[in-house]
């Protein structure tokens, strides 16, 4: 008499480990005790705890945003466009999710707003250092944005750094003007410290880029600087609705201008001439 195969005994998944000597392996890497007792909220509104928190996400964001762009920087600097790119287009990702961080605060009214704003005293988020050094590297460059962080040793010392070192987008040029285009001296010895101006000449040069193969790595070059840009304009256009939407035209938190600040910022494009070369090819 024949038996048949039994088919084999489905055996039990292992219990994960529980049992740790002091803190678990997953709390010394992530810190999440570190990152879920830092809200300290100064009202009794429980709306502020969603503000509180979603700001510190969007600094976390910021640094590794800041993180992907500096990648990239290094990389242009070494002729490596491949993983400048690579570090563009982890960005583009991040930004989204940086974004999205408005849509817990977007449909505030002023009611609600108002029921724990005066918590925040002078703090802005135009104070923000870590979203200072996103600004510089996008070429938004200005000494006075140091100011409000000269009590602050480190902060003040790392956004000084940043001040004076080339921006993502300098990068980009100086790694054109290596390939052979004709981008002009007065760019390429600019004093990086201060605010990128557009040139006629990198205009012509972005021109003929898109004029040509699309497939020409520095044309993929510019389209990932083109969607980094493109969401940075986003986030200012969404900042700028929640804003208003929250306080209308009052003044700002830290005495700032506030929705009419805002809009000034959300009319500029960073890398501009990525955008206005496509007028003429």
């Amino acid at each position: 008499m024949s038996h048949q195969a039994q088919p084999p005994q489905a055996q039990e998944p292992e219990t994960p480990h529980l049992d740790f000597q002091g803190t678990t392996p997953y709390e010394d890497y992530v810190q999440a005790d570190v990152l879920t007792h830092l809200q300290h909220t100064l009202s009794d509104d429980p709306g502020e705890m969603v503000f509180l928190v979603t700001t510190q996400v969007m600094e976390l964001w910021f640094t590794v945003i800041v993180h992907e762009w500096e990648t990239a920087a290094k990389a242009l600097r070494s002729d490596d466009i491949p993983v400048a790119v690579a570090a563009l287009k982890r960005s583009v990702r991040q930004l989204e999710a940086l974004n999205a961080s408005w849509r817990p605060l977007g449909q505030l009214t002023p009611a609600q707003f108002n029921s724990y704003r005066s918590a925040l005293g002078e703090g802005s988020g135009f104070q923000s250092a870590m979203y200072r050094r996103m600004e510089f590297l996008l070429g938004e460059k200005s000494a006075s944005m140091l100011v409000p962080h000269r009590g602050a040793t480190r902060v003040h010392a790392e956004l000084e750094k940043a001040l004076h070192e080339p921006s993502l987008y300098d990068e980009v040029l100086r790694l054109l003007a290596r390939r052979g285009h004709a981008i002009p001296a007065a760019v390429l010895e600019r004093d990086v410290s201060r605010r990128y101006e557009p040139s006629p000449e990198v205009e012509a040069t972005w021109t003929a880029l898109y004029a040509g193969d699309e497939n020409d790595e520095l044309a993929r070059l510019g389209e990932a600087l083109t969607d980094v840009a493109e969401l940075v304009w986003r986030w200012r256009n969404d900042h700028l609705v929640a804003t208003r939407r929250a306080m209308g035209s009052k003044t700002g938190t830290g005495g700032s201008a506030g929705v009419a600040w805002l809009e000034k910022r959300a009319q500029k494009n960073v890398f501009p001439e990525l955008w206005t070369a496509r007028s003429y090819v």
